[in-house]
């Protein structure tokens, strides 16, 4: 994978074509845009040796089965031979990209003791044993603050938990914050300023009040354990910031409220990986996981001071490093909140003008919310899967577009901000699971599992407009099931996968070009009402197997003749590739010629 760079010269074909509408033969393919690239500023980790043994077992670090989905979501785990496991079957399917799922920084109200409790009322079990010189964390705290002057306090308390552990980095004024040893639970205790300016001056003796922020962590740090595994297997590792605190009355927005303090102890942990981590390959950026809808209404939300204030901080501790953030399409019709491609596309402008890195939207087909379908098949019925969120209806009837006409959308949104000089990348996280299931994969909630077949029509959908397509998430919906959706891909990854097909005159011959997945040795099939066509890669054109920059790993680009003069007008033509072995796209391109 090219880590953030951005060629976009030859890229941006999204004007040669995209739309899965071929070009009139009288239309020229269209110049590329002339942009700054940017300069790479890191190199992707690659497997240090062929083989790891210690004491989890003996791993291979060669892929197996290179699929077209290169990154993925994982949850904590305390295993550490789980994170080994995951990571070797993550870079078996051809991942280099890992991504953590996060916690939230909480603001909790403690009780006369001064311990912390839930948002309940109840004694929050996992600060219960916080305890310094016999008294409670906060009491301690505030103990410390009144000797340095007797009007100083603590006002708020909030926590934050977590499996990684900090080093001396986290601490801005060592002579109140310290790391707090109680049995095989460690806590982080800082103490800062209210108004998030936390003071470098570390003056205690002015009297004022004080956030506490109480972390609850590990003794070990399991980032640097997934920071080392990266390196073994050439994953790049994009650790969770601080989720902020959700707006009571409306969770899907950020409260701003406490935008100060988490502000704080987004810089202290960010201070703390640019001491430790700053030159390591694997780390590949940073995850935000606060999600928004697009919308066009998105440049409201408080949520988006959140993404601007983070990459800030970003840019002054980890030069180089983006942030990632992943938000959700919604395209129902009957919701009010349902949203067109173009609505959308605002969105991401409001978004690239954070100054995030990486814009991953969900294509929202595993939540039922965006359907996978070509425009001629907006009056046929949704996918029985989608029913228990659309009900018995059709494409047409009950969203506003298909996951490729936001993705299309976006891409030109993208294609604008990048002149307007933001370095942004477009992702599409693909989603490995259904709206339900007869037996859930995760522990709560209904998801089931999907199957490859789906997925492939989702990488699909994702086309050419894309720089690397990703999936939420490993654990559990790629290992559920029997088979699981890790074993159909095993088996079956050299099918071939085709996003996207134009026409491409070469010289004087009329020609189309294809670009997919596993292309090579290939026959491009073309069927239009009765007719069907064959069309040999190898023998009557040319296979180019290196994609460009600014698409993703493993994209390859076919073009064949083809006399488009024979295709009445106005028809739609389904274009599919099949191999020697007789495995075939299991989605066609739908394409036609505008007249």
């Amino acid at each position: 994978m090219r880590w953030l760079l951005v060629l976009l010269g030859a890229v941006i074909l999204a004007a040669v074509a995209a739309v899965i509408v071929v070009l009139p033969k009288d239309e020229p393919p269209k110049k590329a845009s002339q942009q700054v690239k940017a300069t790479p500023t890191r190199t992707e980790p690659t497997p240090k040796v062929s083989e790891i043994t210690d004491s989890c077992g003996t791993f291979e670090t060669k892929e197996k089965a290179p699929y077209a989905v290169t990154g993925y979501w994982i949850t904590p785990k305390s295993n550490r031979c789980t994170w080994r496991h995951q990571l070797e079957d993550i870079h078996n399917l051809g991942g280099d990209t890992v991504i953590r799922i996060g916690y939230g920084l909480q603001f909790r109200e403690p009780d006369d003791e001064g311990r912390v409790q839930t948002k309940d009322g109840q004694l929050d079990p996992l600060y219960k044993d916080c305890v310094e010189d016999g008294l409670s964390c906060r009491d301690a705290a505030e103990r410390d603050l009144r000797q340095a002057n007797p009007k100083n306090r603590v006002s708020r308390m909030y926590v934050y938990r977590t499996d990684e552990s900090f080093g001396p980095g986290l601490f801005r004024c060592p002579q109140m914050e310290h790391k707090i040893t109680v049995g095989k639970r460690v806590y982080f205790r800082m103490l800062t300023p209210m108004d998030g300016s936390d003071d470098a001056t570390c003056d205690f003796t002015k009297p004022k009040p004080y956030d506490m922020i109480l972390v609850a962590g590990s003794d070990t740090d399991s980032l640097t354990q997934l920071l080392d595994l990266g390196e073994q297997f050439g994953v790049q590792v994009f650790p969770a910031l601080p989720l902020a605190p959700r707006d009571p009355k409306t969770p899907t927005r950020a409260n701003d409220k406490h935008m100060d303090t988490l502000r704080t102890l987004t810089r202290r942990i960010l201070q703390d990986y640019g001491a430790r981590f700053a030159d390591r390959a694997s780390l590949g950026g940073v995850y935000q996981p606060f999600e928004v809808q697009m919308a066009d209404t998105l440049a409201d939300n408080p949520t988006l001071t959140v993404y601007a204030e983070q990459h800030q901080i970003v840019e002054q501790e980890l030069p180089g490093k983006p942030i990632l953030i992943s938000p959700y399409l919604d395209a129902r019709k009957r919701v009010p909140f349902g949203q067109t491609p173009k609505q959308v596309a605002e969105a991401f402008v409001a978004l690239a003008k954070t100054g995030v890195g990486i814009i991953a939207p969900q294509d929202s087909r595993g939540t039922g919310k965006v359907g996978l379908f070509w425009p001629d098949q907006r009056e046929t019925e949704v996918d029985a899967r989608l029913r228990p969120v659309v009900g018995e209806t059709t494409y047409g009837t009950a969203y506003h577009g298909s996951t490729r006409d936001y993705y299309r959308e976006m891409s030109a949104a993208r294609e604008q901000m990048l002149q307007a000089g933001y370095d942004v990348q477009l992702w599409a996280n693909v989603e490995a699971f259904e709206p339900s299931g007869d037996r859930p994969c995760a522990p709560q909630g209904t998801r089931g599992k999907t199957d490859k077949e789906r997925l492939d029509q989702a990488v699909t959908m994702a086309g050419r407009y894309v720089q690397k397509i990703v999936s939420y998430m490993w654990s559990d919906f790629m290992t559920c099931g029997s088979p699981s959706l890790e074993t159909e891909i095993t088996k079956d990854w050299q099918r071939p996968i085709a996003v996207d097909a134009i026409r491409r005159s070469r010289d004087i011959q009329d020609g189309m070009e294809v670009r997919g997945y596993h292309l090579k040795d290939g026959t491009i099939t073309v069927q239009y009402g009765d007719e069907l066509k064959e069309l040999v890669v190898s023998a009557v054109g040319w296979l180019d197997e290196d994609p460009l920059e600014d698409l993703p790993e493993g994209m390859q680009t076919a073009w064949v003749p083809f006399d488009w003069a024979q295709v009445p007008p106005d028809e739609w033509v389904k274009i599919g590739v099949k191999l020697p072995s007789g495995k075939a796209t299991t989605e066609p391109l739908h394409v036609r010629i505008v007249a």
